[in-house]
Formats: C-alpha cells, sequence, structure tokens
C-alpha cells in the first residue's frame, strides 16, 4: 500500500500534537470550483488556528495521501470524472493507480491508517428516505460502528432520514453527542425535533468519553453533533418543501446510489439562492474549530494520566 503523508502531518503525529482529518469529496462533489478550494483552505486555516494540524485525505494515482499540498489541492478542486470514495471501492482505486476522494467513511479509514483519532466533515451519510423499498443506507454508519475516530459533524446530512439514521446508529452502538442542546441537529438546522441520546458542553467531556472507549476496547467511533451556528441556519420548516421537491425530482429522473448526495444538494443550492451552500460553509468551519479543540483535550488527558 503506497501512503504519503505531508511533512506537516507527519512532524505533528511524530510529536504527539493535535491533527484533525478532513474529507475531500466536499472538494470534488460538493462545491464549484474555485469555491471549493478556497473553502478548503479554510477549514485548514481553521484547524491550524485551533492549535491543531489539518490532514486532507484524498487518493491520487494509487496513493492514499494524507495532507495535500496547495498544488494537490487546487488540481484535486479542478479535476473531472474524480471517483467517490467509500470503503467498497477504496482498495480498488488505490490497486489500479486511480484517482478519488474520499467520503466519511473512506476518510475514517485513511485517518485510521495514519493514526489520527478526531475527524471534522459537514454532514455525515445515513438512512435514504424510502430505504424501506431502496434499502440505501450509507456505509459511513457501519464505518462509525468499527472504526475508533471521533467524528465531528453538523449532524446527518438533511435530506436523510433523520430519524432511521439515528435508530440505525443505536442498533450499531455507536455514541452521537450532541454539543450543548438536548436535540439533535439537522444540517442546516440547529434543530430536528429528535431527542439526542446523548450531549456534552465542552470538548473536554468529548474527549474524556473518546479516551474512555479505547480504555474500554470499543470498537468503533463516536458522532459529535455541531449545531450549524445560529446565525447561519435554515429553519427546517423552509426547508422541508424544497427538499420534498429534490427527492421527487431525483425520483423522477432516476437518480440512485452515488448520484444522489450530490443531485440533491445541487437542487437545494439553486432552490435557496445559493443559501444552502453559504450554511455548508459555515457549519464546515464550526466543526473544524471544534475538532481541533477535542483533538487538543485529547493529548491533554492522556498526557495527565501519563504522570
Amino acid at each position: 500500500m503506497k501512503m504519503n503523508m505531508s511533512p506537516e502531518v507527519s512532524d505533528a503525529l511524530s510529536e504527539n500534537r493535535s491533527v484533525v482529518a478532513l474529507e475531500s469529496t466536499i472538494i470534488t462533489h460538493g462545491m464549484p470550483y474555485p469555491q471549493n478550494v478556497e473553502t478548503a483552505r479554510q477549514v485548514e486555516n481553521d484547524i491550524r488556528a485551533g492549535n491543531a494540524v489539518p490532514a486532507t485525505i484524498a487518493v491520487l494515482e494509487g496513493t492514499l495521501c494524507i495532507g495535500l499540498g496547495d498544488a494537490q489541492l487546487d488540481a484535486l478542486g479542478q479535476a473531472r470524472g474524480v471517483a467517490k470514495l467509500s470503503r467498497a471501492d477504496m482498495a480498488h482505486c488505490m490497486a489500479t493507480g486511480g484517482t478519488g476522494a474520499t467520503t466519511v467513511a473512506a476518510t475514517m479509514i485513511g485517518a485510521r491508517l495514519a493514526g489520527i483519532e478526531v475527524f471534522a466533515t459537514g454532514g455525515i451519510g445515513g438512512v435514504h428516505r424510502g430505504a424501506e423499498l431502496s434499502f440505501d443506507i450509507s456505509a459511513d454508519l457501519q464505518e462509525l460502528a468499527k472504526t475508533p475516530v471521533s467524528v465531528v459533524a453538523a449532524g446527518a446530512k438533511a435530506i436523510l432520514d433523520i430519524p432511521k439514521t439515528l435508530e440505525v446508529l443505536e442498533t450499531l452502538g455507536v455514541p452521537v453527542i450532541t454539543m450543548g442542546q438536548d436535540e439533535v441537529p439537522a444540517f442546516w438546522s440547529r434543530r430536528s425535533g429528535l431527542a439526542s441520546p446523548l450531549r456534552a458542553d465542552s470538548a473536554a467531556q468529548v474527549a474524556a468519553a473518546h479516551v474512555m472507549r479505547g480504555k474500554m476496547g470499543l470498537e468503533g467511533g463516536q458522532l459529535v453533533a455541531n449545531p450549524i451556528p445560529a446565525e447561519a441556519e435554515i429553519a427546517a420548516e423552509e426547508l422541508a418543501p424544497v427538499i420534498a421537491e429534490a427527492i421527487a425530482a431525483a425520483e423522477a429522473q432516476g437518480i440512485a446510489a452515488k448520484a444522489v448526495t450530490p443531485f440533491l444538494l445541487d437542487r437545494i443550492f439553486h432552490a435557496t439562492g445559493g443559501r444552502s451552500l453559504t450554511a455548508n460553509i459555515a457549519l464546515v468551519r464550526h466543526n473544524a474549530r471544534l475538532a481541533a479543540e477535542i483533538a487538543g483535550e485529547i493529548i491533554k488527558i492522556r498526557a495527565e494520566s501519563a504522570r
């Protein structure tokens, strides 16, 4: 297996400094160029401002890259036909010398291989609406149950069936910890109307739970549900008819599998006059800042216990 760490990431890990993993699908499938690359750099800088090192993960010509340089970020942001990698196809892409952007599941795998324990993203995948007929359930949920990485997200993407997603996470034994409130967020919206299984009011509490899971030998990671900043949210009531229309359009056009999420997000972007993208950028940056704080607290807890 070919794996290449950027010097910045390699130095941080060898010196036991905080590192936060970042996905690359948001660059290739989530936003248009050049906004995708600008946002990626903003998020990386947010992590650095939090005294942590960012590690954007992608597969480039068969090599698992942990931390991308400026030229690599820019090239990936403009590339066409980039594979969208998850657990099922990541190894095949690497073995055949392909290039692919990592989803939540694939980023978690890359982070584990590199020894990175915290990952910031926008929203996780989950149970799609109508999954009782389509069986369309994201591999992200199984990955959270297998891979010991704490994932900071604004909840499951609002286009999904959030109640069923929470049920599957509970069945898989994945802790869902909401920051600062008793209700899980719904991506662009701070509230979903659903009670959160767990609550934390500080990064230190999340870090303590992460460290304790490791001590207990429990498989899997944690989903840290971080509500979008109030000033950036779009109310769930406003989004509901927009999402319903987008899903109906996808069904009418036969959009399926990995093509569904990009299609729906693009449809919602146009229906909201670009506000969904503005909100998306705000929540990703917010999650990155929290992830940097959690990563720092994990190191602090372990240092104190070693004394």
